[in-house]
């Protein structure tokens, strides 16, 4: 079973998922670290529960990245609509039943962000 680890502890994933909806898209970047010699299991369970998600209503896009070389690193990038729709599609029981198809070992460190305008440089 996978996992779920906080990047930041003043603002943990589940309470970031129950956190007021203004209605505005939020980008779920998760990275994984698959356990030694799991990384394609890893991706093929990434996969299952993707393939869940799709189907979710407020789901925009999904991109895995793996990382280079010989890392077990992963990190899923998940675009959605609202908040709302992030958070009812994660606490579906279908979705929540893929959790523990991932190999022991298998650790997440998700996070929900949304755009920052940085002046000169990018806009929110």
């Amino acid at each position: 079973m996978i996992e779920l680890k906080d990047l930041d502890p003043s603002a943990p994933f589940l309470a970031q998922l129950q956190g007021p909806d203004d209605g505005q898209p939020v980008t779920l970047v998760n990275t994984f670290l698959a356990p030694e010699g799991q990384t394609d299991k890893v991706i093929d369970i990434w996969r299952q529960d993707s393939l869940i998600m799709k189907t979710q209503p407020g789901f925009v896009s999904a991109q895995l990245y793996r990382g280079a070389g010989d890392s077990r690193l992963l990190t899923n990038v998940a675009v959605w609509e609202t908040l709302a729709s992030l958070r009812d599609a994660f606490l579906t029981q279908e979705f929540q039943s893929t959790l523990t198809l991932y190999p022991d070992g298998s650790i997440s460190h998700p996070v929900v962000m949304r755009t920052a305008a940085v002046p000169g440089v990018c806009v929110a």
